[in-house]
């Protein structure tokens, strides 16, 4: 064949091969490596976006936000002129023992809200409570502050186990009231506490002692807020109430003289 054939022919066969790839309505595609996009493609996250949870990843739990008013149903006065004392946070074997003797000196009754935990280390202290005629009040199990925020049946079950503690100390106890840590109500938290028979205990009446400030503080700050029916704040666990222990017969005093000290009902 003659070298012009032979080159033609050659040509011609080029152009057949070069037309067996896979064609569109374009021409024929382009193989090779994927171009690198000048902005996320739609189904991925841009830079700056955070990544999607992957199984490995546990969803975070959400918590309902605090409502900027105290919730309905939660029980601030005595409904007569005397007027309540309330102690938090005990039993503790350092002070609740002080509190009681001088409540008996005193000879008045007091509301004590006792912390799950405490009441399960310190079941005597609850018997005492009892026997002395004060009344019970559900804590919640660790003073967890942001319990009522927490899912309702995590709520339930705090609950629910606060007053197992009280009533293995003392069983068939009644526990008539539920005090929310820190004041931090939720309307779920109310309405599960309802449902446990136990009615929300709040108060009117804050001396702030858990602050520590001096005996006479207490005194002067109690003093200044009190009115007929009033529901007072006090602590007997939680740390050193040394100054609440010093206040409580000065305190006292002045309160029964005033309107008369009395348990809730």
């Amino acid at each position: 064949m003659r070298p012009r054939a032979v080159l033609a022919a050659g040509l011609t066969l080029l152009l057949l091969l070069g037309g067996c790839g896979e064609a569109t309505a374009t021409g024929p595609q382009v193989v090779g490596p994927r171009p690198v996009a000048s902005a996320p493609l739609p189904d991925e996250p841009a830079p700056s976006a955070k990544p999607r949870p992957t199984r490995s990843t546990p969803p975070r739990r959400l918590v309902r936000p605090l409502p900027t008013t105290l919730p309905a149903g939660l029980r601030r006065t005595t409904g007569v002129r005397a007027v309540a004392l309330t102690f938090d946070d005990g039993p503790d074997p350092a002070w609740t023992p002080k509190v009681l003797d001088r409540l008996r000196a005193a000879r008045v009754t007091a509301t004590f809200c006792v912390v799950g935990t405490q009441a399960r280390r310190h079941p005597e202290l609850v018997r005492r409570i009892v026997r002395e005629g004060h009344q019970l009040c559900n804590h919640s199990w660790n003073h967890d502050l942001h319990l009522a925020r927490r899912p309702v049946a995590e709520i339930r079950r705090d609950l629910v186990r606060t007053n197992a503690a009280i009533r293995a100390a003392v069983p068939g106890a009644k526990v008539p009231f539920y005090r929310q840590p820190g004041g931090r109500w939720t309307r779920e938290v109310v309405t599960v506490a309802s449902q446990l028979g136990m009615r929300s205990l709040h108060w009117n009446v804050d001396p702030q002692d858990w602050d520590k400030p001096t005996a006479a503080t207490i005194v002067k700050r109690v003093r200044a807020a009190a009115r007929p029916g009033s529901v007072v704040l006090l602590h007997d666990g939680g740390g050193d109430r040394a100054a609440t222990l010093a206040a409580c017969s000065r305190l006292i005093t002045d309160l029964k003289r005033r309107y008369g000290v009395a348990r809730l009902r």
